[in-house]
């Protein structure tokens, strides 16, 4: 016996997997047994102050019922009905089956307690096996005809009394078989749900990881141009990354208004839209961002549609395509520059001995014309031969070098302001605590210099003209900047600003800012150009800034706070 009644029932082994189900089902059954003892205390404790015949042993027994079922209800746990025991089925079925056998033999008010042995059918039905629901059934079948029995032998009318107690236990058995193969479904039925809740989560949580690490910006937006969802990287091509994370309007910048008229033409035409913009904010450098949009399908009546829109980084692209084009253009100008090299220092050798023997003035101009045109071309080699070699030197470092920001740019400005110090002036404020960066020290200075170099040609030349600034971002990345009071320019000029061989004046070779570029995206930093505001004399002055955004090593370490140094 003990055997069957422990066994793992059906609706129960369902249950197990779903614990907020089963402690439902455990405290809906414990308190209406609570009631149900309760309403029969008061029931009895009624009559008796009305005056009549109350048993006080029946009494008691009311009581006694009312308190085991508010202990059980109170100390017991819904994990025992996980595998139910012995002594399980009979602190509750036995004790119900006892107690409203003993009120229905030993009532003399004539109140027929028999509808009340359903409530242990019912509990065995639904948290226990078929064979314990029947059982149950049979058992509360038998203490009807036996307390029919009894009546007929006191009272008469034997057969009706055995008819209806037949009734009734035919009732309890189809109760039975039919409430437990429902309690079985229903819980089958929430155990499915619950299963495809969890899938659901799960493969939101995927999406959301795999949206997460894409390089491409994934922007969500309505129908009223706000953003439900955007990854870090759509954040950072609409240049809202420092900001916090909430939904964004996109008619609220000037910048994102070509995003909203592309999502409003979207869901205007219901069809995908595909287009190049330029997302351009207020004293930044303008990004051109190749967007396609894809609108979800409402599946419901009540369900909006919603604008996915897939931002790229054309620079990346341009990027890709400039690094194979410079691959094979780099190979085939290092072999002309080689052969280049060799005539041109036969030339200049051959033009430094022509000059030692000429003495008419003319003459001499024109050797030093050949002179200055020479070391223009050698320049222009050196420069080309310094493209070939980086991606080679790059890939010879097997771990990136850390360099201290601070003490390197430092260094930096005061050996090329002590080449000319009249001209080259420059304010140094210094802001990064000493953090190191992964870049290396001769590859910092050969991008600082070129900077620094670009920005004389185009200051004015008045203190603080040239500004150069290092500082820490809330996320501890290090920047560099560098500014001069010099004017905006042309459009069409930045746009190929970073460009080989492209310079807006003629004796350059176009090379300087393209080498920058090169070395930063070797140490994985970026480098751009924007106009920046910058205070000289309580002024507020506009100017040309280059930026450099370098990657945090790991592990940060602490230095020396920020100062400022003025070098002349």
């Amino acid at each position: 016996m003990s055997t069957v009644l422990g066994q793992a029932t059906a609706p129960v082994a369902a249950l197990d997997e779903d614990p907020m189900a089963l402690a439902r089902v455990w405290y809906g059954f414990m308190t209406a047994r609570v009631m149900i003892a309760l309403a029969i205390l008061i029931l009895h404790g009624s009559l008796l102050a009305l005056g009549q015949a109350i048993s006080p042993w029946l009494l008691l027994a009311c009581a006694a019922y009312f308190t085991s079922t508010l202990v059980l209800r109170l100390t017991a746990h819904p994990g025992q009905a996980r595998n139910p025991s012995t002594a399980f089925w009979i602190g509750t079925v036995g004790v119900d089956a006892l107690v409203f056998s003993t009120l229905q033999i030993l009532e003399s008010t004539n109140i027929n307690y028999s509808p009340l042995l359903a409530l242990p059918v019912l509990l065995a039905a639904v948290l226990g096996s078929r064979v314990i629901a029947l059982g149950t059934a049979a058992g509360m079948t038998l203490l009807l005809m036996l307390d029919a029995g009894w009546m007929s032998l006191h009272q008469g009318a034997g057969t009706a009394l055995m008819m209806q107690s037949g009734l009734t236990g035919m009732g309890y058995f189809v109760l039975t078989f039919l409430v437990n193969q429902l309690a079985a479904r229903l819980v089958r039925e929430e155990q499915l749900v619950l299963r495809s809740q969890m899938d659901v989560r799960l493969q939101t949580h995927v999406n959301e990881l795999v949206i997460e690490a894409l390089t491409d910006g994934v922007v969500v937006v309505d129908a009223s141009g706000t953003t439900r969802a955007a990854n870090p990287a759509a954040r950072m091509l609409l240049g809202v990354d420092g900001m916090a994370g909430g939904p964004l309007f996109l008619g609220s910048e000037p910048g994102w208004r070509s995003l909203l008229a592309l999502a409003q033409k979207t869901f205007g035409e219901e069809s995908a839209q595909t287009a190049d913009i330029r997302i351009q904010h207020s004293g930044k450098s303008a990004r051109r961002v190749r967007v396609r949009t894809r609108l979800t399908v409402a599946h419901e009546v009540q369900t909006e549609s919603l604008c996915v829109m897939f931002l790229h980084d054309l620079r990346e692209m341009e990027a890709r395509l400039r690094t194979e084009k410079m691959a094979a253009m780099g190979r085939m100008s290092a072999a002309v520059a080689h052969e280049i090299r060799n005539p041109l220092a036969a030339i200049t050798q051959a033009n430094a001995l022509l000059e030692e023997e000429l003495a008419d003035p003319a003459q001499q101009r024109l050797t030093t014309m050949v002179r200055q045109n020479a070391l223009r071309l050698s320049k222009i080699v050196d420069e080309v031969l310094e493209i070939a070699r980086v991606p080679q030197h790059a890939s010879q470092r097997n771990a990136p070098v850390q360099t201290k920001l601070d003490e390197a740019v430092e260094g930096i400005c005061r050996d090329w302001a002590h080449q000319d110090l009249v001209r080259r002036q420059v304010q140094v404020s210094l802001g990064t605590l000493g953090l190191p960066v992964d870049f290396d020290p001769d590859h910092l200075r050969r991008v600082l210099v070129n900077l620094l170099d670009n920005a004389l040609r185009y200051a004015s030349g008045q203190v603080d003209a040239i500004q150069v600034n290092t500082q820490l971002a809330a996320n501890r990345q290090s920047g560099l900047q560098v500014w001069s009071d010099g004017p905006a320019m042309e459009q069409a000029v930045e746009q190929h600003l970073f460009e080989p061989f492209f310079s807006s004046e003629s004796r350059s070779s176009g090379l300087g800012l393209y080498i920058c570029r090169e070395l930063c995206e070797r140490h994985r930093a970026t480098i751009g150009y924007q106009r920046a505001t910058r205070v000289r004399d309580g002024l507020a002055v506009q100017g040309n800034e280059f930026f450099v955004q370098f990657r945090p090593p790991k592990p940060l370490m602490l230095a020396a706070s920020p100062f400022d140094i003025q070098l002349v």
